[in-house]
């Protein structure tokens, strides 16, 4: 079972005096710097020269510098930035700035497990991983709750790297419900297995696949993308609630019987064979090398999929449909745009 650990087993007093550095304002970045700030830690935020960012920064009453700026500035230095540019950051604008005793933070281990960042032997080089998204992490803190974290250590340079973390993570508001503790290798390796076999790659195909068969077998699209898609959040969000258990008690003794008899033929063998395969890959390092060569041949394969996929029909049926219901707040995605 995870250590795990709570605001009580959190040393907040040790911030004091330091000085934070988040490097990024996005999803994370406005996140740790907002809640950091709000709970009485000296926060300047690093992003590159003529950010949009900047006003937005200031705008939060907060300190906007270069991302050197920040670094020379800081004791502890979070880096919030997307991970396939982290290396070049960290070489060009970070390194030359680190000094003996600092702290390195990640809030994925991606850079540090497949070498992106080599970091120097004289700093600490620590992880906190809300398991949320930024604008959850922001929310429940405001609220005086908290998103989940995972805390790791990948080097403990001053011998109180660890203690340092869980300070980070109190102040971030993790500790109101717990830090389970991790390392950089299985933090990276579970979450992108998870997105890939399961929540992102694995769940976007099984709804495709539902929707495009019963197209196919000639029912109407409309119904198809309620059955298959559409009522995906009815089922996730009683898993989210109380496990597998009360989504199986909550739906009718049909659906129940359905998951037993037809689950299994679903997600065989030959599926878990394939999740195992997908394991190996990222476990390599194979999986990082194709993504870091895609991003540096400029994103073709990416691009065009991700462009085929939004013009895709279940896509223009699931935006005519909530359309439809203005109380669910639909967004549309525009082409071009996307994640960090």
């Amino acid at each position: 079972m995870a250590n795990i650990y709570y605001d009580k087993d959190a040393d907040m007093s040790r911030l004091a005096g330091k000085r934070v550095a988040i490097i990024g304002f996005g999803s994370q970045g406005h996140a740790h710097a907002q809640n950091l700030h709000d709970s009485g830690v000296d926060v300047v935020v690093g992003l590159y020269p003529g950010s949009k960012s900047w006003a937005k920064v200031e705008a939060a009453g907060l300190t906007p510098m270069t991302v050197a700026e920040a670094t020379r500035a800081a004791d502890v230095i979070m880096i919030l930035t997307p991970d396939v540019g982290q290396g070049k950051l960290y070489q060009d604008e970070i390194s030359p700035n680190l000094s003996a005793g600092k702290t390195l933070m990640f809030a994925h281990g991606f850079s540090i497990r497949f070498g992106q960042v080599v970091p120097p032997g004289n700093v600490d080089v620590s992880m906190i991983a809300p398991k949320g998204p930024g604008h959850r992490v922001r929310e429940t803190y405001v609220a005086g709750q908290g998103v989940p974290a995972l805390l790791a250590v990948y080097q403990d340079a001053t011998g109180n790297a660890k203690a340092n973390a869980l300070a980070y993570a109190s102040a971030l508001g993790a500790g109101r419900s717990g830090i389970l503790e991790t390392t950089f290798a299985e933090e990276t390796e579970t979450d992108l297995f998870g997105e890939q076999a399961v929540l992102c790659g694995g769940i976007s195909n099984l709804m495709k696949a539902g929707f495009e068969t019963l197209v196919e077998a000639g029912y109407q699209p409309e119904i198809a993308y309620f059955e298959c898609i559409h009522e995906m959040k009815l089922i996730v969000d009683l898993i989210y609630q109380g496990g597998l258990s009360y989504m199986r008690y909550s739906v009718s003794d049909t659906a129940e019987h359905g998951d037993y008899r037809s689950g299994p033929r679903i997600v065989d063998e030959r599926t878990r064979a394939e999740m195992k395969k997908l394991l190996s890959e990222i476990q390599s390092g194979a999986y990082a090398e194709e993504w870091l060569d895609e991003n540096a041949a400029g994103r073709p394969v990416f691009n065009k999929t991700r462009s085929d996929e939004m013009d895709s029909q279940v896509e223009r049926v699931g935006l005519e449909l909530r359309r439809m219901m203005p109380w669910l707040n639909p967004k549309e995605v525009k082409p071009g745009q996307g994640g960090a």
